[in-house]
């Protein structure tokens, strides 16, 4: 038996046992789920729900982050052409979705360049600043940088449709414009501490605006680009981060950008809880080139080279064998010799780039990350090792030996902004209404 005695908003719950009497005081939300485990009757009044004041203070700073930046975030929707197979019309279907994420108020939307790889068109719904309601563009490519995967895409009126004539300098209507968007708090990742707090908001299997909480795990990883050049500097956390988000924003807990979302580690595609974020240290960079002038410069060796699989069958275990030097390429003016062919028909291999600057290469990806913080103009210091006939014995009878030499050179960087890739969201072919 349970004895039950009531103390103002306590009650005393006493079971008694022959020879013991044990005393237990409990408050009443306690003693609810006992009264009916007990059949202790009807259970009292549940005591209610904590108001919104009543939250904690950690709680009212997420929602907090997440009110001031959900305006700032984007859902990216793609388009491709198919054609059908019964009637053999090219129609245009849905191919996947992103996100991203308001840069500036002239409607420059950043996100991956992943998302609208093979598009001929996206779309871009945003929430309006002004109005509150959520309003769908069509976008247009600004510019793109695969070897980061980054793209810049523009969303203002100037993009979607030609100023009138005698309005192109219309000040008002750019100031309203501007104020329909909400650029997002860019920060810095150079700050960043394992261990530090980080959001993420994102549009994850089409659902809208969707946050997720983590910490930073690690800093200093790489992953591959598209284009399979290496991303340095790379921020890992465990905030979720599933298909549909890339391209959204890794904040801070203060509200600010420290990294666009980019990738996951996952054998079944779903978030694992390492992902993987572009820093904003680096994002600003390429971003800032892509507004102004619509590609990206980057330092350049001008040579071309075997990929470090392919060298190792012709026995380089280390370094990048170089393939041709161009002329009036930067490595040619320093000197550097690329693999050619003897007037017998023998393979004459040309330099192996081995250092830049100091840094250790063995293989392409080295080099990429040596030349990542350069610019074009710098000058650098490659050693390369170089093949070298001598002869045996110092006769002119014997057979000649070769021998590797390492060479120092000196080599002013180039600057190259081809694209590699064709660009995407070219339009689509077919005659719109």
């Amino acid at each position: 038996a349970l004895l039950l005695v009531r103390r103002g908003s306590q009650v005393c719950v006493a079971p008694r046992r022959r020879g013991h009497h044990l005393r237990r005081v409990v408050t009443e939300r306690a003693l609810v789920p006992l009264l009916v485990l007990f059949g202790g009757g009807a259970p009292m009044p549940a005591v209610g729900a904590p108001s919104t004041a009543e939250l904690q203070r950690v709680e009212q700073e997420t929602i907090g982050l997440f009110e001031r930046n959900t305006p700032s975030v984007v859902f990216i929707d793609t388009y491709i052409e198919q054609r059908d197979a019964v009637t053999m019309n090219v129609m245009e279907v849905p191919a996947g979705t992103g996100s991203g994420f308001v840069w500036d108020d002239d409607g420059h939307v950043v996100t991956n360049y992943h998302v609208i790889r093979n598009a001929i068109e996206a779309k871009v719904t945003l929430v309006d600043a002004k109005t509150g309601k959520k309003v769908a563009r069509r976008a247009e490519l600004r510019g793109i940088d695969p070897d980061k995967d980054i793209a810049v895409l523009t969303v203002g009126t100037s993009a979607s449709s030609p100023a009138p004539p005698g309005e192109e300098d219309n000040k008002q209507q750019r100031q309203e414009e501007a104020a329909r968007f909400r650029p997002i708090d860019v920060g810095t990742s150079a700050e960043l501490k394992v261990g530090a707090s980080v959001f993420a908001i994102g549009n994850p299997f089409g659902l809208d605006h969707t946050l997720t909480q983590g910490v930073v795990s690690g800093l200093g990883r790489e992953m591959r680009s598209p284009t399979g050049r290496p991303i340095t500097n790379v921020i890992q956390t465990d905030a979720a981060i599933n298909p549909g988000n890339s391209g959204g924003p890794l904040l801070d807990s203060r509200g600010k950008l420290v990294g666009m979302n980019a990738a996951i580690y996952s054998p079944s595609g779903a978030s694992s809880g390492v992902s993987f974020a572009i820093p904003v240290d680096t994002l600003k960079t390429v971003v800032e080139s892509l507004i102004a002038v619509g590609r990206v410069s980057r330092p350049v060796l001008g040579v071309s080279f075997l990929e470090s699989g392919q060298a190792r069958a012709l026995g380089i275990q280390n370094g990048v064998l170089v393939l041709q030097a161009p002329a009036d390429g930067p490595a040619a003016v320093a000197g550097m010799r690329g693999t050619s062919r003897s007037p017998d028909g023998s393979l004459q291999l040309g330099d192996v780039i081995v250092a830049v600057d100091g840094t250790t290469v063995n293989t392409e990806a080295d080099m990429f990350k040596a030349l990542d913080a350069k610019k074009p103009g710098d000058k650098v210091d490659v050693l390369v090792a170089r093949g070298k006939r001598v002869n045996v014995d110092g006769s002119a009878s014997s057979q000649d030996d070769v021998v590797t030499v390492q060479v120092p050179l000196a080599v002013t960087l180039g600057a190259a902004d081809d694209l590699r890739v064709p660009p995407p969201m070219a339009g689509s072919t077919l005659t719109r209404k």
